[in-house]
C-alpha cells in the first residue's frame, strides 16, 4: 500500500494547472487575436450595416406597398395599376433573395479565404523543405 501513496504520476489537476498557467501560450493567443481582432470588427460592422439597410429597404417597400394597394382601392379605374404592385412585390422578394444570396457569399467566400492560406502555407513549407535540401 506504501508504494502506490509514494507513486510519481502526476495528477490530471496538477497538468491541467500548468496548461493553463503557460505564459507562452497565453502571449501568442493574445497576438493572434489582437492580429484578426480588428479586420474582423470592421467585417461585422459591415455586415451588420447591410444586414440593416436591407432591412430598412424591406420595410420601406412594405409601406410602399401598403400605399399602393389603398391607392388602387381607392381608384379601382386604373387595372394596369395592380401590375405595378406586382413588380414591387416582386422586386422585394428580390431583394430578400439577394440579401440570402449575400449572406451565404460571404460564408463561401470566409471558407475559401481560409482554405487559400491553408494551401499557401503547405506550398511555402514545401518550397522551404526544398530550399533547405538543395543547400545541404
Amino acid at each position: 500500500m506504501d508504494k502506490d501513496s509514494d507513486s510519481t504520476v502526476t495528477s490530471l489537476d496538477e497538468n491541467t494547472e500548468n496548461f493553463c498557467t503557460n505564459p507562452t501560450r497565453d502571449i501568442l493567443a493574445e497576438g493572434i487575436t489582437n492580429l484578426f481582432k480588428p479586420t474582423i470588427e470592421r467585417l461585422d460592422e459591415r455586415v451588420a450595416s447591410t444586414i440593416q439597410l436591407q432591412a430598412e429597404l424591406r420595410g420601406q417597400l412594405d409601406a410602399l406597398a401598403v400605399q399602393l394597394r389603398d391607392i388602387e382601392r381607392a381608384q379601382s379605374q386604373i387595372p394596369e395599376f395592380a401590375d405595378k404592385v406586382k413588380e414591387l412585390l416582386n422586386v422585394k422578394h428580390k431583394v430578400t433573395v439577394i440579401s440570402n444570396v449575400l449572406g451565404t457569399s460571404q460564408e463561401r467566400l470566409t471558407g475559401l479565404h481560409k482554405l487559400i492560406e491553408k494551401e499557401q502555407r503547405r506550398r511555402q513549407a514545401l518550397l522551404d523543405s526544398a530550399l533547405s535540401t538543395n543547400i545541404s
